[in-house]
């Protein structure tokens, strides 16, 4: 036999293309490069979909459409669970920028909708299917987020040595913490009548407390708002969905503050304060009433004067949220304080905040679609 001395001895075969592993395919690569951007930029404010949808779910209870708040309630639960993956994800594949995004003045006040969302699902659980135990683990995951991130949040902004301009940093996104400590005081109220003493008397007091500081919070953070609405320059990129918490914050405040009336039965020191709890709560309303033609007026000006295209944003869940907020706090404020005169306008609130939301998640789940048949078509 005639030996072969096409190859030097000692070296190793050359590797054929065949001998080589597959190459994933274009498509496989371009979607996982997708998700993997998608899960960077994951907005912090995505959880102002389970607080949408979980406040139309909780107005559709009160006024009597049990089957409709039933379906939204098991949707939330579902989405509520798939966004704390996908937080949960986030963090540990992109700490930088899930952590950056925290002490940032503007994306910051979004990771309070995490705070809100968990404080909602623990009242559905308690009011919706009378889940106690369910409720009562929620609302301490509430306490502990709105701890964390009070104090990380804040602090940061405090100490931190670049900081923006105020109309470059602040927005009605601010506002969010507001409505996660009204939140704490909403689900504090509704748990306090479902348990036993002595803690019934300490989570009204909790409650009122939460309320009082949620009160404060939104003056100190309207006075500046207002205030670079007045006077520094307004375009319409500027006016975000985020600004109808300037309405929804006042809605959940009063929303706390007739829950507090109505366990005044249960708590002697609510009672002695029953004329500035009903004052306090109508001033509440008031105020975010005040703010709805004006908000009305500015997206007229936003979308049709200016010509501002519509297009599908997660943050537009904050719109949909002051509506059926609005709705379920002129419900229990009517219920609470025998307001006859107020009855028909609770309905009419549901039913816009109902289209809000369909529109709205008809716009995330086109946008999802639209993300993956760009993916597929590479």
């Amino acid at each position: 036999m005639v030996p072969d001395h096409s190859q030097p001895e000692g070296l190793p075969a050359p590797i054929s293309r065949e001998s080589l592993p597959a190459a994933p395919p274009l498509a496989m690569t371009s979607l996982r490069a997708r998700l993997a951007g998608g899960l960077e930029n994951l907005s912090p404010a995505y959880f102002g979909l389970v607080m949408a949808t979980g406040i139309v779910s909780l107005g559709a209870d009160m006024m009597g459409y049990s089957l409709l708040s039933r379906l939204l309630l098991v949707l939330n639960v579902v989405q509520y669970g798939v966004l704390c993956v996908l937080y949960a994800a986030r963090a540990v594949r992109f700490p930088r920028r899930f952590f950056g995004d925290m002490v940032s003045h503007s994306a910051g006040p979004g990771y309070f909708t995490a705070v809100a969302a968990t404080g909602i699902l623990s009242s559905q659980f308690m009011v919706q299917v009378h889940q106690l135990h369910v409720g009562v683990f929620l609302w301490g995951g509430a306490v502990v987020l709105w701890l964390m991130l009070t104090y990380t949040i804040f602090a940061a902004f405090t100490v931190k040595s670049h900081k923006p301009p105020l109309d470059k940093g602040i927005s009605g996104g601010w506002l969010l913490a507001v409505v996660a400590t009204q939140s704490l005081a909403v689900s504090s109220a509704l748990l306090a009548p479902r348990i036993g003493q002595p803690l019934r008397l300490e989570l009204n007091f909790f409650a009122l407390s939460m309320w009082l500081w949620g009160g404060m919070l939104y003056i100190w953070m309207m006075s500046l708002i207002f205030y670079r609405y007045a006077f520094f320059h307004f375009s319409p990129a500027d006016l975000l969905p985020p600004y109808w918490i300037n309405m929804g914050a006042m809605a959940i405040s009063t929303l706390a503050g007739s829950l507090l009336i109505l366990n005044a039965p249960q708590a002697p020191y609510l009672v002695s304060l029953l004329p500035f709890l009903k004052g306090f709560t109508v001033f509440y309303w008031a105020t975010g009433t005040w703010w709805i033609p004006m908000l009305l007026l500015l997206g007229v000006w936003r979308h049709i004067f200016q010509r501002y295209p519509f297009r599908y944003d997660p943050l537009y869940w904050g719109m949909v949220f002051p509506l059926g907020m609005y709705a379920a706090c002129t419900w229990q404020m009517d219920r609470a304080m025998d307001f006859s005169f107020l009855a028909g306008i609770p309905r009419v609130f549901l039913y816009a905040a109902l289209l809000a939301w369909l529109v709205t998640f008809i716009g995330l789940v086109r946008a999802s679609v639209r993300g993956l048949r760009g993916t597929a078509s590479v």
